[in-house]
């Protein structure tokens, strides 16, 4: 097979409904590929397309690369579902056995673990087959930035990361890295606003892992839109600990995130931080944009903070969160008499 050939090639409505009190913002409306190429790490590329996957394989056979398949399509449809655990729905089985007919196209490589299997498949394919699993998706996450210091107090690179990546990746979640801008890990781990917002820009996350390795032990912080979870482990390797503390975070996030509402839900967002017309329209623009919204409807504006009614295929509290930890300058914001839940629009 040539080295460049590819096989297997193979409207909501938002009803904007504006009280008398809107009128300080004087709001606006706005408008396969087969060839073998050196990977220096097998978890190099984890923070790229959410339908890409690289599983390690023994051979080019036949049977591995279909068992190969079948492995990354199950990291994928947990990614498409936003982590939700798809195993036990009639028709997964059906679905990783015919892995191979969704496949866009696939690369072998040679990575320092071995051989590798890079597999692409294709997105309005997986989508299709997630919703036929009967899954109401909150929408896919973004990565979560891996700031991890070794014990010498410099961050560790994509390498030595390696065992909290394969853990993270292996039940559907992404991991990215510092891509050498400055970032503060203390500042991070604190919920520090502006460190927040930068991340939020530069990596388009809410969600941070921030580590530090210490005599056999290790100390995590894990924020999601502004809300710190802390955890001490211990552990025989480095290799262990990070293995361990993959599989600690995809826990952590699941039981605040994952949550999926049995029926379609209503009630009203408090949203401050908003500085002008502009913020409010992309704010607007922010939930027109995710997929467990179908309606938003403005009741009014106060001081720089609207209230918002708000029907999603989320509870109300599951869907700040959710918006909070996608890198949408969001955060989880104090509690307002009246709303469900509460959001800050970072500057």
């Amino acid at each position: 097979m040539d080295a460049g050939s590819a096989i297997g090639q193979t409207s909501r409505s938002f009803p904007l409904k504006m009280s008398t009190s809107m009128r300080p913002f004087r709001l606006l409306i706005v408008i396969l590929l087969l060839g073998f190429a050196a990977l220096p790490s097998l978890h190099a590329q984890v923070s790229g397309s959410p339908y890409s996957v690289v599983v390690p394989v023994t051979d080019t056979s036949d049977a591995q690369r279909d068992q190969a398949f079948a492995t990354a399509l199950g990291q994928v449809l947990t990614r498409v579902a936003g982590g939700q655990d798809l195993r036990s729905k009639p028709g997964y089985a059906d679905a990783l056995a015919g892995a191979a007919s969704m496949v866009q196209k696939f690369q072998y490589q040679r990575a320092a673990t071995g051989l590798v299997l890079e597999v692409n498949f294709e997105p309005g394919t997986v989508r299709r087959l997630v919703t036929k699993l009967g899954v109401a998706s909150a929408g896919i996450k973004p990565p979560v930035l891996l700031l991890v210091q070794g014990s010498d107090g410099h961050l560790l690179d994509n390498a030595a990361l390696a065992p909290l990546a394969a853990a993270a990746n292996a039940r559907g979640t992404n991991v990215a890295y510092p891509d050498g801008a400055a970032v503060d890990a203390g500042k991070a781990a604190a919920a520090d606003p502006a460190t927040l917002a930068a991340i939020n820009q530069r990596y388009h996350t809410g969600l941070m892992l921030v580590g530090k390795l210490h005599d056999g032990g290790a100390d995590w912080t894990l924020i999601s839109g502004g809300q710190p979870q802390h955890w001490n482990d211990q552990g025989a390797t480095e290799d262990a600990l990070l293995g361990d503390a993959g599989n600690s975070m995809v826990d952590r996030l699941g039981k605040q995130l994952n949550v999926i509402g049995a029926s379609p839900s209503e009630g009203k967002l408090w949203i401050s931080g908003l500085a002008s017309a502009m913020d409010y329209v992309n704010l607007l623009a922010t939930l027109r944009a995710d997929p467990a919204v179908t309606q938003v409807t403005t009741l009014g504006a106060e001081n720089g903070s609207v209230l918002l009614y708000v029907k999603a295929s989320l509870p109300m509290k599951a869907l700040a969160a959710n918006l909070a930890a996608g890198g949408r300058l969001l955060l989880q914001g104090e509690p307002h008499p009246g709303a469900d839940a509460n959001l800050r629009w970072l500057k």
